[in-house]
């Protein structure tokens, strides 16, 4: 993913708010964004500006908001005994997120964006329920999502959503594990949810693996590229919506 020829984001403000922007080169659909939620790591992490990229290239404007206004976790506090993660979390609760992403969807819809598909992975699950539920994105994607009650958010989903949604799920998944991916297939698949649902598994993966996988291993090599040929699919059957 990482190349020479890569098309290179940049970081601007959209509805206030820090964004990491990828432009596709050449002529584009200007009133199509996809809206990168991402996971705790936010912008800073390269792997999350890579994938904004190679939407980009897939001919969709990518934008990742700032989730955390400047407090993305360090990609090394994940091994670090002293990082508190609850406080961490009890401060970028939905009051804190909400905010964020309704400026940047406002901003966008004023510009003329009137198609939004969002991607959100692990943390930034919930801004893309958020969004589906209100109406405001087309198409949802999320992969290895975190803090979805199970299943009152999937039915709530089912109810209320029009958006047709699919999820990159994998083998090992504490946050969303087999019997949630279960669960979802249960009460969304089969043609359950009219506007379409589809679901991959990968095998020998773990929770984070559609961003932040061991490409050395070729089980979750094959699962990073196929959720994201998974998600680009995806968007463009209903880039029409």
């Amino acid at each position: 993913m990482s190349c020479d020829e890569c098309f290179k984001g940049k970081i601007e403000r959209i509805g206030g708010i820090e964004c990491y922007v990828a432009t596709p080169s050449g002529d584009y659909d200007k009133s199509k964004v996809v809206l990168f939620l991402t996971d705790v790591f936010g912008i800073p992490l390269v792997n999350n500006q890579l994938l904004a990229d190679d939407f980009a290239r897939n001919g969709f404007r990518t934008v990742i908001p700032d989730l955390f206004d400047g407090d993305a976790r360090s990609a090394d506090s994940m091994g670090n005994q002293n990082f508190d993660r609850a406080a961490w979390m009890a401060k970028h609760g939905p009051d804190s997120w909400k905010p964020i992403v309704d400026a940047v969807v406002d901003a966008l819809q004023a510009d003329g964006v009137t198609w939004i598909g969002t991607t959100g992975y692990c943390f930034g699950a919930p801004p893309a329920w958020y969004l589906a539920l209100k109406g405001v994105s087309k198409v949802t994607v999320v992969s290895h999502p975190s803090r979805l009650r199970v299943p009152e958010d999937l039915e709530e989903y089912r109810d209320k959503v029009k958006a047709p949604l699919l999820i990159n799920s994998c083998e090992n998944d504490p946050t969303f594990p087999q019997d949630a991916q279960a669960k979802a297939d249960e009460l969304l698949g089969g043609g359950k949810f009219a506007p379409g649902y589809e679901r991959t598994y990968w095998d020998g993966c773990t929770h984070g693996f559609a961003v932040r996988g061991d490409l050395s291993n070729p089980k979750i090599k094959a699962g990073k590229e196929g959720a994201f040929e998974a998600t680009v699919k995806f968007f463009k059957k209903y880039q029409n919506l």
